[in-house]
């Protein structure tokens, strides 16, 4: 298993779309953006080189150093085969 955390969603969308816009829009949905992007080009690479799989985009875990942390209300936002 892969554990992916996106630390500069932020920074990221303000520097592709203006930092009017990114203002405008709240930390979460700019992560949950962010993630869905990273998502869909993973499985095009993936799927392109022959790998079968799955990704999912959870919520209430967080990487921190060595350890996962788990919070209380831990979901699959979305899940999506290769």
């Amino acid at each position: 298993m892969i554990v992916l955390q996106i630390s500069n969603s932020s920074e990221l969308l303000a520097a592709k779309v203006g930092k009017f816009i990114e203002s405008l829009t709240p930390d979460g949905f700019d992560q949950t953006t962010v993630e869905d992007i990273v998502i869909r080009k993973l499985i095009e690479n993936l799927a392109a080189e022959g790998l079968h799989g799955e990704v999912a985009a959870v919520n209430g875990v967080d990487l921190q150093g060595q350890e996962l942390v788990f919070h209380r209300q831990v979901h699959v936002r979305s899940n999506r085969p290769f």
